[in-house]
């Protein structure tokens, strides 16, 4: 039997999407902060690649909005202004609304007791002021009830959008009450999913979402258009803060 060499071409790919994943994992998890300049040099020698396959990188993950590219000057993460915030945001709520509705009628058993789980785990970090495995768990657990609506086309749509806002919108910094009112709201989303109340829980589900919007956007949104500062003190802090 003669066996087919792969293109080259096949490799190359493999290395691009592992450099996107990896650089936009780095935008999300805040590690690379809001306006901060993108240093190709100490990314190349990170990843152990040429600067080509970066900048590839790049240009994709501008597309997406993850990063800004400045003229002559290569590129800095974005910072998202208030309209952006409200925008994102607006459309997140309406996914997870109808990621709601339909888990309620597809969701498992299995599933909500997985739920269950999370709920459990997410509550005691809360409890303990753990904020790193409070925001880990429940974005999880929104992640948990998006798949639970068993629609592959919401979940594409849902995974570009959210991608753009997921560090402010798991580590913004809120108040002992707003963090209050966001378990609760997570007590009555499982409850509601118990109950198979479809209806209810889309509307809980993009009320819960739109709450954020002014957190979010004094948290992480740009000052100024333009503005090629550095982050602030307190930005560098939002990450660890208790909420």
């Amino acid at each position: 039997m003669t066996l087919v060499e792969l293109p080259s071409t096949i490799s190359r790919r493999y290395l691009h999407d592992e450099v996107v994943a990896r650089l936009r994992e780095l935008i999300v998890s805040g590690e690379l902060e809001p306006r901060s300049r993108v240093n190709e040099a100490m990314l190349c020698k990170r990843f152990d690649i040429s600067r080509t396959p970066l900048r590839e990188a790049i240009k994709l993950l501008a597309a997406e909005g993850l990063l800004e590219l400045l003229p002559n000057r290569g590129a800095r993460i974005a910072a998202l202004s208030p309209e952006e915030i409200e925008e994102v945001l607006e459309v997140i709520s309406a996914l997870e609304g109808a990621a709601g509705e339909l888990a309620c009628g597809h969701i498992t058993d299995e599933e909500i007791e997985t739920l269950e789980v999370l709920q459990e785990e997410m509550e005691a970090a809360w409890h303990q002021h753990d904020a790193v495995a409070y925001f880990a768990l429940n974005k999880q657990i929104h992640e948990a009830i998006m798949q639970a609506s068993h629609n592959a086309a919401l979940q594409g749509v849902y995974a570009t959008m959210s991608g753009r806002i997921q560090r402010a919108r798991y580590s913004a910094n809120k108040t002992p009450a707003q963090w209050a009112d966001a378990i609760q709201d997570h007590v009555e989303m499982l409850k509601l999913l118990r109950a198979r109340d479809g209806a209810s829980l889309g509307a809980l589900m993009r009320r819960h979402i739109r709450s954020k919007k002014p957190i979010i956007s004094a948290a992480f949104g740009a000052s100024e258009a333009g503005n090629d500062a550095t982050p602030s003190h307190q930005e560098r802090l939002i990450a660890n803060s208790i909420t």
